[in-house]
């Protein structure tokens, strides 16, 4: 059976969620996918992020990061999601590719893919379980299979969110508990894919 295909789709503003990104894309290629790392393309005004050193720098340092388009999505087995949470939402930059999303979405090439989402918010409960279950409305709308991390690994129970990796950015980047989680939920879902995958082909 050929190797399962995992898109990694963030955007993110000063580098947290770019970071857990990262760890989803090696714990993807890890449990044998063929992982692209792709991230989305900013919206946001130059003004604005100029005005955030942190903003502009994580610019700069990611310029090389090539950004998603929707063949991405159509050679995927599986696509984890990455978003900021803002007012407990997915960030506009993100929203703003769904919403190109629709002829895919009619033509049924989005449906029976597997989908995984994760998040950082500035402070703790900061959105973070409502920006991915509204994640989420997209992927039913999709028609996809939805794979959380559950409680599934030891590391859940130390990050703490079955619904998705999450991060508080106001401690910094990531640290380990974070990237671990991250790790596991991009095996989770590929290894999930995989049996699909062979069923599919039986």
């Amino acid at each position: 059976m050929e190797p399962v295909n995992v898109a990694v789709i963030y955007y993110s503003s000063t580098g947290s969620v770019h970071a857990l990104a990262q760890a989803a894309a090696e714990g993807a290629e890890k449990a044998g996918a063929r992982v692209r790392l792709r991230k989305v393309a900013e919206t946001a005004p130059p003004e604005a992020i100029a005005a955030n050193p942190a903003w502009g720098r994580h610019a700069q340092d990611t310029a090389d990061v090539a950004e998603a388009g929707h063949d991405d999505l159509i050679w995927a087995d599986a696509v984890l999601f990455g978003t900021p949470a803002r007012f407990g939402n997915p960030s506009s930059q993100l929203r703003a590719f769904i919403d190109t999303t629709g002829p895919l979405w009619f033509a049924g090439k989005l449906t029976d893919k597997v989908y995984s989402a994760f998040t950082a918010s500035n402070t703790a409960h900061g959105g973070q379980e409502s920006t991915l279950l509204a994640l989420a409305n997209t992927f039913y709308h999709w028609g996809g299979i939805i794979v959380p991390p559950g409680y599934t690994d030891p590391i859940q129970f130390q990050s703490g969110n079955p619904y998705g990796t999450s991060h508080v950015a106001a401690d910094g980047l990531p640290g380990d508990v974070a990237l671990q989680a991250a790790r596991h939920q991009a095996r989770r879902t590929v290894d999930t894919t995989a049996l699909l995958k062979a069923g599919r082909a039986a």
